[in-house]
């Protein structure tokens, strides 16, 4: 099945990442907003690892996405917040792991999240089209 929306490539995001520089999504599609998403486990414990802690952020969004109806292939777009500029290597490859296809990315390095003990928050926007009546 074919991805509910398009990535948009002019060029310029090629020369940072894999990543779409906009994204089309086509009238009628559904949209799906998780909040920003810690590494919390379900317990509320954080790993002691940030590569660990980043997993967890994204198996959370992977979790939120699927009781909504989405997959990780729906996301269309990406906000990701790290306290650590020397964080971004591991987080990147964490990111790559997960997400295959190019939506459009954001990520910024910020001084603190709302727990000074959170390393990493994942936001993303995902599109699905209506289930068939």
């Amino acid at each position: 099945m074919s991805r509910p929306f398009e990535s948009v490539n002019t060029g310029v995001a090629a020369h940072i990442g894999r990543y779409a520089d906009a994204v089309r999504v086509p009238a009628g599609s559904e949209v799906i907003y998780t909040s920003g998403t810690p590494g919390l486990r379900p317990d509320g414990t954080l790993p002691k690892h940030f590569t660990e802690e980043a997993t967890q952020a994204w198996r959370n969004v992977e979790a939120a996405l699927s009781r909504a109806g989405a997959r990780l292939s729906d996301i269309v777009s990406v906000r990701q917040w790290l306290t650590d500029a020397a964080d971004i290597p591991a987080y990147a490859a964490v990111r790559s792991s997960v997400i295959r296809h190019e939506p459009v990315f954001m990520l910024a390095v910020v001084p603190a999240l709302v727990r000074p003990d959170i390393r990493v928050e994942v936001e993303v926007t995902a599109v699905r089209r209506p289930a068939m009546l």
